[in-house]
């Protein structure tokens, strides 16, 4: 049996003060780790540099992130134990901070710290669609709501607003649901349009089944969506629905 490993998340004080000196003297944080550790680390990281994200598997990628969040121990077998329960490192940084914290060794740093990357992924994603023409960039459009929804365990339902050339001035989440359900009011749809002054929507939800497969409810509100839409003069362009790991696009599949 696997001996049973804790993980100190204490916080770290960012000097050394000496009571005889007047001297503030820099905290080394290394200086506490055994040898093997600190080359561990060294190593990770000068390939990391050399050779990016490409040139490593998931548990080392995660092992770069955890070492800020606990600098004083080995992270490896945390990475792998994260890596067990979530699936892959993109499940590990969009699990919810609950079931984050239910994994023996995290504790609130490791949370925070996973959070923020996650955030800032999506914002990054986000980043490079909005205020831009979405027909010239539909792959990064995907990528964005693949960044952003493939990953969540329950239903959320979005909605991208476009002018009318078609570039991205709003991404708004509308609702969110439970595993198999978001509740959806297209009166509530248009009238965010109108507001925006909007031209054409596009539809974005996922389902955390993993499966895009539009059920019956999923076809009927879209066509509730688009009567409404086309009643105010609004294009509905697409309804994409994004599962684990490809998406459905009404559009493609013949439902609009």
């Amino acid at each position: 049996m696997a001996p049973n490993r804790t993980f100190s998340e204490g916080p770290l004080p960012l000097f050394d003060l000496d009571s005889d000196e007047a001297e503030v003297v820099p905290l080394d944080r290394s200086r506490d780790l055994p040898s093997y550790i600190k080359d561990h680390r060294k190593r990770l990281r000068e390939r990391f540099m050399q050779g990016g994200a490409a040139a490593m598997p998931d548990y080392e990628l995660l092992e770069l992130v955890l070492f800020r969040s606990i600098p004083r121990q080995d992270v490896k077998p945390l990475a792998r134990k994260l890596l067990e329960t979530f699936g892959d490192f993109n499940r590990v940084l969009s699990a919810p901070a609950t079931r984050l914290a239910e994994v023996p060794g995290v504790g609130e740093a490791v949370v925070q710290d996973l959070k923020i990357l996650e955030a800032a992924a999506h914002r990054l994603a986000r980043a490079k669609v909005l205020y831009r023409p979405v027909m010239s960039g539909w792959d990064a459009l995907l990528d964005y709501c693949r960044t952003a929804m493939a990953h969540r365990e329950t239903e959320t339902f979005r909605v991208l607003f476009l002018d009318r050339k078609n570039v991205l001035i709003a991404d708004e989440e509308q609702a969110r649901g439970t595993v198999d359900h978001v509740p959806v009011y297209p009166r509530e749809v248009v009238k965010r349009a109108l507001e925006l002054n909007a031209s054409a929507i596009i539809l974005v939800h996922n389902h955390p089944s993993g499966d895009p497969t539009p059920s019956e409810a999923d076809v009927s509100m879209t066509a509730q969506i688009q009567t409404a839409a086309e009643v105010m003069g609004i294009t509905l362009h697409d309804h994409l629905i994004i599962g684990k790991s490809h998406e459905l696009s009404f559009r493609g599949a013949g439902f609009l």
